[in-house]
């Protein structure tokens, strides 16, 4: 089989990240057009990721049906199993980022160097890489080799994305495109309230930030605009690297599902202005609460 090209295998580990943080669960049907309009690409990179997961038996395909989401692959003994050494490339996943981030690493790596040090397997070694590209933090160099970015590893450069963000989430639902959609607004009301139902209790981190990035992305990709939805998802990728690592505030995930829900509520009785104004106070907030704590 041909090696997939660098676009699919990021829809695919976007797609991977939504199923294993329960944004898509076993048994959801994998509509190519609905990803294609999330993700901001046509349908052939789409088409390409699913069939890859169905390769990998993330997926199945259904004849005359679509993709959807497998259940878990089961051991031998029939025991309900992740898939292949997924918690230990999670664990390895955020000791590579801890590495780079208190620079125990160089910022030019071979695949060899990464291979002895996390003691990878080829293919282990690729879904990490590629999901470090995706998170906006590695690139692989014109000859040999990668390059470890460093965009998000400071303050200052964490500072800087929500500083754009403030600048275009607000500006986004005062654009003549913007257009309310309400399916969109009730889908995002029910994940806060599911939140704030459980009160964010026993939630991985990483749901919690994908959740958010959700949510606002959501809210963005109401203009219609895909230069608005791109840049946003890029800074959402790029804050990841210092958002798993810091310090969640589960008193404060609270808050933060509450703000979300008076902008919905905002957005859809049509209070454009008003809901633009608490999203800035809302990622004003975010800033605040956040950039001292981004650093050990």
């Amino acid at each position: 089989m041909a090696r997939a090209s660098p676009l699919p295998l990021r829809i695919a580990q976007e797609i991977r990240e939504l199923i294993r943080s329960g944004r898509l669960p076993v048994g959801a049907h994998l509509a190519t057009q609905q990803l294609a309009d999330r993700f901001g690409v046509s349908r052939s990179p789409v088409r390409e990721a699913l069939q890859l997961l169905a390769d990998r038996k993330v997926l199945q395909l259904r004849a005359n049906r679509g993709f959807f989401v497998r259940p878990p692959r089961a051991s031998a003994a029939g025991h309900a199993a992740p898939g292949p050494d997924m918690a230990e490339r999670s664990g390895v996943y955020r000791r590579f980022a801890d590495d780079w981030l208190d620079d125990r690493i160089a910022d030019e790596v071979t695949e060899q160097f990464l291979r002895a040090r996390y003691r990878l397997t080829k293919a282990q070694l690729t879904d990490l890489l590629m999901r470090a590209v995706r998170e906006g933090w590695v690139e692989r160099k014109a000859g040999y080799g990668w390059r470890l970015l460093p965009v998000a590893k400071t303050p200052e450069a964490f500072e800087q994305i929500y500083r754009l963000r403030m600048l275009i989430e607000p500006a986004a639902m005062l654009e003549p495109g913007f257009r309310i959609d309400r399916a969109v607004l009730a889908e995002q009301r029910r994940i806060q309230e599911e939140m704030l139902a459980c009160g964010a209790a026993g939630m991985a981190a990483e749901r919690l930030v994908l959740d958010g990035s959700l949510f606002h992305e959501a809210m963005i990709g109401m203009t219609g605009n895909p230069f608005f939805v791109r840049a946003l998802q890029q800074a959402n990728r790029m804050r990841r690297l210092l958002e798993y690592r810091a310090r969640i505030d589960r008193r404060r995930v609270i808050t933060q599902c509450t703000e979300h829900l008076q902008i919905i509520s905002l957005l859809e009785r049509g209070e454009l202005a008003e809901a633009s104004q608490l999203m800035r106070r809302h990622l004003g907030g975010a800033l605040a609460r956040k950039a001292p704590r981004t650093r050990r």
